[in-house]
């Protein structure tokens, strides 16, 4: 059984993650930005056996919550050695931006970027000390090739995906494995108004949980680092 962190759980990917891990029996202390958010859904701490699920309070801007979302697991879990990073937001923001977007490029680098090292630092020594640490992180096809002119998104994708690649070195002593899955098209909201592409035709949500499941059910050995998920062909 894992004891995991899952961040952005109330929708789309993040919610799939969570309740494929919580089908498996591990345990979970979910982060997101309105606890209310998940009442009468199937991750509603009611529909599960008591202590399986917490539900923290998370905002990627403020790091007071992340700081209190890791106390309170380690207090009710006695810590916990798995951390799947899906807090995310999409910026349509181009290359030649205007003045008044500049507030929501570095809002974009931080809540894609910043607070997902944010998080992996303060669940360091957790994820140390299981001496079988996992960290997950869903980045996107967007953090290895840049299409059209989604600036700030694509160059908060590219940089999380360099910090990816840092942790990974970082954490193999200590025998923490680090994997970035890039989907490329995945049927959530970011997604609703894509028109070049059925929905039905995307990844879904499903499918990238189904991975995590996967990737946290290998042996340290085996971990892949990166994992691309393609709806349809790049060349």
């Amino acid at each position: 059984m894992r004891k995991i962190l899952i961040s952005g759980a109330s929708s789309g990917i993040g919610l799939q993650i969570a309740y494929k891990e919580l089908q498996l029996g591990n345990q979970l202390s979910i982060g997101i930005r309105n606890i209310d958010s998940i009442k009468g859904t199937k991750i509603d701490p009611k529909r599960w056996e008591e202590g399986q699920l917490i539900v923290n309070r998370y905002d990627a801007l403020d790091e007071n919550t992340a700081k209190e979302w890791v106390r309170k697991t380690e207090n009710r879990f006695g810590g916990f050695d798995t951390l799947i990073n899906c807090s995310g937001v999409l910026s349509r923001v181009p290359f030649l931006y205007q003045e008044d977007q500049k507030k929501e490029i570095l809002q974009t680098m931080h809540i894609n970027f910043f607070s997902v090292w944010e998080l992996c630092k303060l669940s360091w020594k957790n994820l140390s000390e299981s001496n079988n640490g996992r960290i997950i992180t869903l980045v996107s096809m967007s953090g290895k090739r840049s299409k059209g002119d989604l600036a700030a998104y694509s160059s908060s994708k590219f940089a999380l995906m360099g910090l990816c690649q840092t942790i990974r070195n970082k954490g193999w002593n200590e025998n923490i494995r680090v994997t970035a899955i890039c989907p490329s098209w995945v049927n959530t909201k970011m997604s609703n108004k894509v028109d070049s592409i059925n929905k039905y035709e995307m990844s879904q949500p499903k499918d990238i949980a189904d991975i995590c499941s996967m990737l946290l059910q290998l042996p340290k050995q085996s971990v892949p680092f990166e994992v691309c998920v393609n709806c349809n062909l790049e060349i």
